[in-house]
C-alpha cells in the first residue's frame, strides 16, 4: 500500500481511502490492483496479457496508445542518468501511468505551496496528470518493475522548472527498508 506524507503538516496517509482524498485535490488518481495474476518472474508479455483488460480500460479512458513494462534494478546499466532525468522537479505533456508490480519508488507532487510525497509499492496504481509538477525516485533498493501507458509512443520528455524546489527533499522512502529488518521478539523455549 502507498504510503502519502505532507512534510509541511508532518502528517501520513496509510489507508487506501485516505490516499485518494488527499490526492484527489491534485488531481491525481490512485487505486489498488490485484497482484496475483502474474507470478514475479512473469515476462513482459505475461504481464501485459494477464492485465489487457485493465491496460485497454486505461487507454479507453485516458487516450493512451501504448502500455509496457519497465523493468528497473541496481544493475540497469545508465541506472543513474535515468533517474537524474527525472529526479529533478519538471512536468510533462501527457500523463505519467504506473502500475507497480514489484520495488517501490517516491513520486513529489508539488502544487501552489504544497509538496507531498507518494511512495508506491507493488499493487499501487497511480496517474499523474499532465502538467502537474512532480519529481521521481526509486526507493534504496533501486528496484521497480511496472507496466507504464503511453498517450505519445516517444515517451515522456521531463519539461524541468528550475524552481530549487525539489532541493529541499530528502527522497526518503517509509516502507520495510525504511522500518528496517523485523526482529524475532518470541521467546525460546
Amino acid at each position: 500500500m502507498a504510503v502519502v506524507f505532507v512534510p509541511a503538516e508532518d502528517r501520513s496517509v496509510h489507508d487506501e481511502q485516505g490516499i485518494r482524498a488527499e490526492l484527489a485535490p491534485m488531481s491525481v488518481e490512485y487505486e489498488r490492483w490485484d497482484l496475483s495474476r502474474v507470478q514475479e518472474n512473469a515476462t513482459a508479455d505475461e504481464v501485459l496479457a494477464a492485465y489487457a483488460a485493465e491496460i485497454d480500460e486505461m487507454k479507453r479512458l485516458g487516450g493512451y496508445t501504448t502500455a509496457d513494462v519497465i523493468d528497473v534494478t541496481p544493475e540497469t546499466p545508465g541506472l543513474d542518468a535515468m533517474l537524474h532525468k527525472f529526479d529533478r522537479e519538471h512536468t510533462h505533456l501527457e500523463d505519467e501511468v504506473r502500475f507497480i508490480l514489484a520495488g517501490r519508488g517516491v513520486f513529489f507532487l508539488h502544487e501552489g505551496e504544497k509538496v507531498v510525497s507518494v511512495e508506491v509499492g507493488p499493487g499501487d496504481m497511480l496517474r499523474v496528470p499532465r502538467g502537474t509538477t512532480h519529481w521521481f525516485t526509486l526507493c534504496e533498493d533501486r528496484r521497480i518493475r511496472a507496466i507504464r501507458w503511453f498517450q505519445d509512443t516517444t515517451g515522456w520528455t521531463p519539461h524541468y522548472t528550475e524552481s530549487g524546489v525539489d532541493q529541499g527533499y530528502q527522497p526518503l522512502c517509509f516502507g520495510p527498508a525504511y522500518l528496517g529488518a523485523r526482529v524475532d521478539t518470541s521467546i525460546g523455549v
